[in-house]
């Protein structure tokens, strides 16, 4: 199972903060992004030299920081989002995959519940995410990837789920086996053939520009099994200069 990054893009809600420097080596609670996620892959038994990270914006700062690292690079990631940007990694997804977004701190716990779970995609979600959202106005609820669940099954997911009726945020990281990994590959080449030229994929979306929530929603559309593993609070997303601001006052409630 590979252990994957997805850090392509600039992260321009973060203003003069990633002028020099890709997203995830913005500093939060006094050290970058990156090191927090590490030390959980880490607790997972993965190496540094096993990870395969996707770059993208100030590629050659990470490399030069991190030349441990395997590379995958995405050279179009001002035109496309995050579903595209890991699959710039394809190579690497074939026989099952840990990934993780970039730009999020967690406790080690979520890669643990990651690789734990019996089930071939398995998402990890916040149940304590609305927690987060108190005083938040540059990125609010309205842009969580909230999903539904009946026990772990997860049966909807997208960000115009009612705050309400959600289970939890999915956090960014997610398991794949390797069959899971090729029904989702599978599903993304029958997306891409459908949709790849339409205007449209989903919720006001092109193809290009789709999240990776986007296809996951596609795929249980088509009723394909997705399961999700909750933990409650242990997480930040540093997606504003606000969020860097709230930093602190969130490891407080959670001890990251």
């Amino acid at each position: 199972m590979k252990p994957i990054l997805i850090g392509a893009g600039r992260g321009r809600r973060l203003e003069h903060l990633t002028e020099a420097i890709p997203k995830t080596l913005v500093p939060v609670l006094g050290r970058p992004m990156l090191e927090t996620i590490l030390e959980a892959f880490a607790a997972g038994g993965f190496a540094r030299t096993e990870l395969v990270f996707i770059c993208g914006y100030r590629a050659e700062v990470i490399q030069a920081r991190y030349p441990e690292f395997r590379y995958v690079r995405n050279d179009d990631w001002e035109n496309n989002n995050i579903l595209l940007s890991l699959l710039c990694a394809r190579e690497h997804l074939k026989e099952g995959f840990l990934a993780s977004y970039s730009d999020i701190l967690y406790r080690p716990e979520a890669i643990s519940l990651a690789l734990a779970s019996p089930h071939d995609i398995t998402l990890v979600c916040d149940t304590d995410w609305r927690s987060r959202y108190h005083g938040r106005s540059q990125h609010p609820e309205t842009d969580a990837e909230k999903l539904v669940a009946e026990g772990e099954r997860v049966v909807e997911l997208s960000r115009r789920i009612d705050s309400e009726r959600a289970t939890g945020e999915f956090i960014g990281v997610m398991k794949f086996t390797a069959a899971g990994s090729r029904r989702f590959l599978a599903a993304f080449d029958d997306a891409a053939r459908e949709f790849g030229g339409a205007l449209e994929f989903r919720e006001g979306r092109s193809f290009a520009k789709a999240y990776l929530i986007d296809l996951l929603q596609f795929m249980l559309e088509r009723g394909e099994p997705i399961h999700c593993a909750p933990m409650h609070g242990g997480y930040m997303e540093i997606d504003t200069t606000e969020d860097a601001r709230m930093a602190a006052g969130w490891r407080e409630r959670w001890d990251l």
